[in-house]
C-alpha cells in the first residue's frame, strides 16, 4: 500500500491507502479540466469567496477534529496543531476578502487606454510535504481557487488522512466537483501529470532533489512552476541583543514543530566570545528542559519526528558532524522510548570542512557558532546554498536593517524568528527555490496578466491611443 498513516509516537501502522489507478487519475484530471473550463472560472469572485470563507469557518468549527489528524500522522504538538488549523483558516479568509481587489483591472498610467486584466491559467498541480499538512495546502488553495484556477493536490505519503480531511473541507463548503481534488498519485503518475497539456502549472514544497526534478520536467513542457525547497536559516545575535528574550526566540525558532520547519532557525550565530558562551549556556538549558511525550498531552513540549526515515537521517548527520570534528554540546541520540523521538541536540565546532556545514538539519538539532564581529556573522549567514529566511537580533533597529540588507535570503525578520501570515510573502532564493506564496505576490504566480489596449474608433494602426485631452 502506498499512502500510510504510521503513528510516530509508537511506530505502528494505523491505516493504508492504495495509489490511484491510472484510469481514476484520468477521470480526476478530466473533471478538473471540465470544472475549470465550464464552471469555476465563470463563477463570480463574490461566489467563490463565499465558498472559500465557508471552508475557513468549517476549519474553525472543527478545529479539534482537524488538529487530531496532525498529531496522529506526524506527531505535531496539540497546541501547534490547533495553531496550524487556525492559520490555515486565516489564509483562506484573507484571500476570500482580498481577491476582489486583486482581480480588478489596472490601468497602465504611461499608456492611455492600456489595462492589465488578471485571468486564471487552468488546472494546477500542487505537490506538498508532511510537516504542515494544512498550511502548505492553504497557501496554495486560498489564492489559486480564488483567482479561478482549479487544483489537483498530491500530498505526502505519510499524511493521507490529513489530505482527505482537507479535500472534504472544500466539498463540504460547496465547491463544485473538480475544483479541488486530492490524488494519491505515484511519482510516475506525477510525471505524467506534469506533461499533460491540461495541467498549466506546478507548485512544489519539498526537497531540492524533488524540486529540481519537477522544475526540469515542467520547464520542458513550458509549465509555470513555483518551488519552495527549504532552508538553513541563520539566527544572528548581535552584541547588544537582550539575552533572555533572544534566547526564548531562538528556542522557538529552532524547536517549533519539533524543528521540522523550512524556516526554522537551524544555525545560531552569536557575535562575541563572552556573549557566545552565555548564549550557549542559556540555549542548552532551554533545549534540555523540553519534555518528550504524547503530542496530544498539553504538557508535552517535545514531540516525535514524523517518521523513522527523518529520525535516521538526523542521526546520520549528527554522526557525520562528530566524525568531521564537530562537538555534541547536548543530546545527539535517540530517546529510549517507543516512537521516533530524538534528543534535543546542539552541535558546536562545525567548520567549513565539516560535511554538515552546508546541510539542512530538519529536526530538533541546532548548529551553534560564535564569531568575532558583525562582518563574520554576515559571511557565515550567507555561507549556505540556501536562502529562505533569516533573523537578526539587536537593540539597534537601524543596525538590524543594515545587517538584514546584507543577508542573502528571501525573508529577514528583525528581533523575531521567521514566522508566517497570510499577508506576508513567503519564499526564498538560491537553492531554496523561486516564486512566492501568500500575500498579493502569491496570488499573482499562476495568472495571465492580460493586456487590453483600447483606442477610439478610427485610430491609426500604430502609436499611442489618440484620446481627446478631455477623455476621463
Amino acid at each position: 500500500m502506498a499512502y500510510q498513516t504510521i503513528d510516530p509516537t509508537t511506530g505502528e501502522l494505523v491505516t493504508s491507502y492504495a495509489y490511484l489507478s491510472d484510469e481514476n487519475l484520468e477521470i480526476a484530471v478530466a473533471k478538473a479540466h471540465e470544472a475549470f473550463e465550464n464552471t469555476w472560472r465563470r463563477v463570480p469572485v463574490t461566489e467563490r469567496a463565499k465558498i472559500i470563507s465557508t471552508a475557513a469557518a468549517i476549519l474553525r468549527q472543527k478545529r479539534d477534529e482537524y488538529a487530531c489528524y496532525l498529531t496522529l500522522e506526524m506527531g505535531k504538538l496539540i497546541s501547534e496543531a490547533h495553531a496550524e488549523v487556525s492559520l490555515s483558516a486565516d489564509i483562506l479568509d484573507y484571500y476570500a476578502k482580498k481577491s476582489g481587489d486583486y482581480l480588478k483591472a489596472r490601468a497602465l498610467p504611461d499608456s492611455h487606454g492600456a489595462e492589465l486584466h488578471i485571468e486564471p491559467l487552468g488546472v494546477l498541480l500542487g505537490i506538498e510535504p508532511w510537516n504542515f499538512p494544512y498550511y502548505q495546502i492553504a497557501r496554495v488553495a486560498g489564492p489559486q481557487l480564488m483567482v479561478g484556477n482549479v487544483l489537483l493536490l498530491k500530498h505526502a505519503e505519510n499524511v493521507p488522512q490529513s489530505a482527505l480531511a482537507f479535500a472534504r473541507l472544500f466539498e463540504e463548503a460547496g465547491a463544485p466537483t473538480g475544483v479541488y481534488t486530492n490524488i494519491f498519485a505515484s511519482i510516475e503518475q506525477v510525471g505524467k501529470l506534469i506533461e499533460d497539456p491540461r495541467v498549466r502549472g506546478v507548485t512544489v514544497t519539498g526537497s531540492e532533489r524533488a524540486g529540481a526534478a519537477v522544475a526540469e520536467r515542467a520547464g520542458r513542457y513550458l509549465k509555470k512552476s513555483v518551488m519552495e525547497m527549504g532552508g538553513s536559516d541563520p539566527l544572528v545575535v548581535l552584541e547588544d541583543a537582550p539575552l533572555e528574550s533572544t534566547l526564548d526566540s531562538a528556542l522557538f525558532g529552532r524547536m517549533f514543530n519539533a524543528g521540522q520547519c523550512c524556516v526554522g532557525s537551524k544555525r545560531i550565530i552569536v557575535v562575541g566570545k563572552e556573549r557566545g558562551n552565555a548564549f550557549l549556556d542559556g540555549f542548552i538549558q532551554r533545549m534540555a528542559s523540553l519534555e518528550p511525550g504524547d503530542p496530544e498531552d498539553p504538557k508535552t513540549t517535545l514531540g516525535p519526528l514524523a517518521s523513522e526515515k527523518a529520525l535516521n537521517l538526523l542521526l546520520d548527520q549528527i554522526r557525520l558532524a562528530k566524525r568531521d570534528g564537530g562537538k555534541i554540546a547536548l543530546g545527539g541520540g535517540r530517546i529510549d522510548r517507543p516512537g521516533f523521538y530524538l534528543e534535543p541536540t546542539v552541535l558546536t565546532h562545525i567548520t567549513q570542512d565539516n560535511v554538515i556545514y552546508t546541510q539542512e538539519l530538519f529536526g530538533p538539532v541546532a548548529a551553534f557558532y560564535v564569531v568575532e564581529n558583525e562582518g563574520e556573522a554576515i559571511d557565515l549567514a550567507n555561507a549556505t546554498p540556501f536562502g529562505l529566511g533569516a533573523s537578526v537580533f539587536t537593540d539597534d533597529i537601524e543596525r538590524g536593517r543594515r545587517v538584514a540588507a546584507k543577508i542573502d535570503s528571501g525573508m529577514v525578520f528583525i528581533n523575531q524568528p521567521v514566522w508566517t501570515a497570510a499577508e506576508l510573502p513567503f519564499g526564498g532564493i538560491k537553492n531554496s527555490g523561486f516564486g512566492r506564496e501568500l500575500s498579493e505576490l502569491g496570488f499573482g504566480e499562476f495568472v495571465n496578466q492580460k493586456l487590453i489596449n483600447v483606442a477610439p474608433a478610427g485610430a491609426p494602426p500604430w502609436g499611442p491611443s489618440p484620446w481627446p485631452s478631455t477623455h476621463g
